[in-house]
């Protein structure tokens, strides 16, 4: 038996490049299997506007699989799309109906300037990671596992916060535009663990300063960033990030 298709209506915004002015155009993605993810979806798209000599839609991807934190597109005005914890390369077309029309757009910040249709440079993310998220240590042989304690609390928590990918869905969905949970995880998974205690002042303080050079906004508190990251993480990250902060300040 032959599986059944949709039909899709599609509202995509195009934009030349970071200073050319951008639009909504439609399209009609026609025979789409259920089965295709959002971004398989998007290729036949490409592959059509292609045969029409027509410019393909640019956006984001690299693994497919929801690990690498490359994909991101606001799919009907929710970053990543209508499934909570999934990246958009993991959304099913089958979440959708025949006939539907969906809103597809960039993130947007200031903080991630289009560079062109759905693609935003995300680099102030990695600038931020640049000041501090990392430590110092000397090079040589693995040290014992059990050479330093670690409580399981603290070690489970950390792993937690460890999932975070850089995405940047946070910052999208944040009415100020914040990019508070990604630092606050950055920042929580290091100060969890001992071996990130002797940098743990310096460190917060420069991915503070950076995040607010890099021009994010405030947090405060909608708690919308948790909403749509694609590994669940916590708004606690944000709390232990101001933690952190006010106790680097005081020293």
């Amino acid at each position: 038996m032959e599986k059944k298709t949709i039909t899709i209506h599609l509202k995509v915004w195009r934009q030349k490049d970071t200073n050319s002015r951008g639009e909504f155009k439609n399209y009609l993605v026609k025979d789409v299997n259920p089965d295709m993810s959002f971004l398989e979806m998007l290729d036949v798209l490409n592959e059509d506007l292609i045969k029409k000599d027509e410019e393909p839609i640019e956006f984001d991807n690299d693994c497919r699989e929801g690990i690498c934190g490359m994909c991101g597109a606001v799919i009907n005005g929710t970053a990543h799309g209508p499934k909570s914890g999934t990246t958009t390369c993991d959304i099913r077309m089958r979440m959708f109906k025949d006939g539907d029309t969906i809103v597809v757009e960039p993130f947007r910040a200031k903080a991630f300037p289009v560079i062109k249709d759905l693609v935003v440079d995300r680099g102030s993310l990695d600038r931020i990671m640049a000041k501090g998220g990392y430590t110092s240590v000397r090079t040589g042989g693995v040290p014992e596992a059990l050479s330093i304690p670690v409580p399981k609390e603290n070690a489970d928590e950390a792993m937690d916060m460890a999932a975070c990918i850089g995405c940047g869905a946070c910052v999208a969905a944040c009415p100020n535009a914040s990019a508070a949970l990604f630092v606050g995880a950055k920042v929580s998974q290091l100060a969890l663990l001992p071996q990130g205690r002797p940098e743990a002042a310096r460190r917060v303080a420069r991915m503070v300063a950076q995040m607010d050079e890099e021009g994010f906004g405030a947090c405060s508190n909608h708690g919308e960033c948790e909403a749509v990251c694609p590994k669940e993480i916590s708004i606690t990250a944000i709390a232990r990030m101001r933690r952190e902060y006010w106790k680097a300040m005081f020293k």
